[in-house]
């Protein structure tokens, strides 16, 4: 039976990651100690994302087994594991973790295959009696505590998240470095969209898809605005419509202003896809009086940037 409402509802499972593409070996990646941070990162997000908290799974051990990276997971809350369950049924875990390590990694896409296992009882198999699903998962108690490792990586990205300015472009700029053959060059975006150009004080610019660069400097330099540029962007995207905006206001309060903004435009890249081009995120910049920082993204004055 399930846990009585005096005793915490705590249980564990295991997630089996592997990659679909052949250049992409997620084991390496994250022995890789240049890569390990950010492959962490896109775990914590995604499973914030579906679960609704920073705190509402806790990742005890990671496990390199090639070619699968095999994550251990501890639930405390009977209704944060319900969630997670319900996110990894409907396909929204993966399409969130793809678009996390998409991000955290610079690459153009990692396709994802994942498994559930509680015990001996392989999950996927179940996942419609989400029931059993939580009973399989309450029966199997962690058999440890954090990983040392583990906490050192919650450490690191805390203090990821406080000094985002000065870490995340340099991550960017080496990850970029690292990863060039899969990045798309700036210029493929324009085909990507209707509109090839727009312009912006008087001057044209080629229209791209946004790239973790900009999602980046977005993040980093919106402040207080991220909520007004969400109701811009709202107009003609569903996913932003009023109660998302306010539900991530809450659940990144903690987290601060940055990963707030962060979210946002996560939410519009991961619905608008393609469309999330630069010209609807100047344009929504524009609208709330935001010219300098639709400059920075622009490049207008990106030497200032370097100083």
């Amino acid at each position: 039976k399930m846990a009585g409402s005096s005793a915490p509802w705590i249980g564990s499972a295991y997630l089996f990651l592997q990659s679909t593409c052949k250049t992409i070996v997620l084991p390496s990646l994250y022995e890789s100690s240049q890569k390990k941070p950010s492959v962490f990162k896109a775990l914590k997000l995604a499973f914030a994302d579906s679960t609704g908290s920073m705190n509402g799974v806790d990742i005890l051990k990671v496990h390199c087994s090639h070619p699968h990276l095999i994550v251990q997971l501890k639930f405390c809350k009977q209704e944060n594991c319900r969630q997670f369950l319900q996110s990894y049924r409907e396909g929204a875990l993966r399409e969130s973790l793809q678009n996390h390590l998409q991000l955290s990694l610079v690459m153009t896409t990692v396709p994802l295959e994942m498994e559930l296992k509680a015990g001996n009882e392989h999950l996927d198999n179940m996942l419609k009696d989400e029931d059993r699903c939580l009973e399989c998962i309450y029966r199997e108690k962690p058999d440890r505590l954090r990983d040392e490792e583990i906490t050192e990586l919650e450490e690191c990205l805390k203090s990821l998240i406080v000094h985002q300015s000065i870490n995340n472009n340099m991550a960017v700029k080496d990850c970029a470095s690292l990863n060039s053959p899969s990045l798309p060059h700036p210029s493929q975006g324009s085909s990507l969209s209707a509109q090839v150009t727009f312009v912006f004080q008087g001057q044209q610019f080629a229209n791209r898809t946004l790239t973790p660069d900009d999602h980046q400097k977005f993040a980093k330099l919106v402040s207080k605005k991220w909520k007004q540029v969400g109701r811009s962007l709202q107009k003609n995207c569903r996913a932003l419509r009023d109660p998302v905006i306010d539900n991530l206001a809450l659940e990144y309060d903690r987290e601060g202003l940055y990963e707030q903004a962060y979210q946002l435009l996560l939410r519009f890249i991961q619905s608008e896809g393609k469309k999330a081009t630069i010209a609807r995120l100047i344009a929504a910049l524009e609208e709330n009086g935001l010219i300098s920082l639709a400059e920075e993204l622009l490049g207008l004055h990106s030497s200032e940037d370097c100083s």
